[in-house]
């Protein structure tokens, strides 16, 4: 089982990449939400749920580990596969599907591609009480927000310590995960001019 993967990113499309470690190029599909955080020659890190099956063995990644476990949350409901549960996260971030599960609000689910009236019925009667961070949605939210801004700077050439740092200076002044990635940014161009290095 490929519970993780570090490497470099070597082809890159909005539904899957190719990312070689240890000499090994591994074809992963991911969501275009994740795609966007990523590009071809940056160095990342995905979570993976391996699915093997009779004529295929595949891979499916993301940047936090919530999603991953959202995502093998979704595959224990009866009539969602591994596309469907990846389609779901395409267009739903975590906390919104632990909010709709905790509201019992099907229809948010109905609304994704590819799932029908039965099935997000069956989502919500399912995964009831089964997202512990459903209470702190909003905080995981920033939580994953973050996870993805470190992995990004990473990949620019960042050290994870000073990635860390800059996210976790700027988190409060930010309001979502793209304006978080321009202040971590420029908080680390001021501290590189001022003694900070790159790793």
């Amino acid at each position: 089982m490929i519970a993780s993967l570090s490497g470099n990113i070597i082809h890159l499309t909005q539904s899957s990449l190719v990312i070689e470690a240890a000499g090994v190029g591994y074809v992963v599909s991911i969501t275009p939400e994740t795609a966007k955080s990523l590009k071809v020659g940056q160095s990342t890190k995905l979570f993976t749920s391996m699915i093997v099956r009779e004529d295929s063995h595949s891979l499916f990644g993301f940047l936090a580990f919530e999603e991953l476990e959202t995502f093998d949350l979704l595959r224990s409901v009866t009539g969602v596969g591994p596309k469907s549960a990846l389609g779901v996260l395409a267009e739903l971030r975590v906390d919104e599907i632990a909010n709709a599960v905790s509201n019992e609000s099907d229809s948010v689910f109905r609304a994704v591609t590819g799932i029908g009236p039965k099935t997000a019925k069956l989502i919500v009667l399912t995964l009831a009480g089964k997202f512990k961070f459903s209470k702190l949605a909003g905080e995981n939210s920033s939580f994953i927000e973050s996870t993805e801004v470190i992995n990004a700077l990473v990949g620019l050439g960042w050290s994870e310590q000073l990635a860390k740092t800059a996210v976790s200076e700027v988190s409060e002044l930010a309001s979502g995960k793209d304006e978080k990635l321009k202040l971590a940014l420029q908080y680390l161009a001021t501290t590189k001019g001022s003694g900070g290095v790159r790793s």
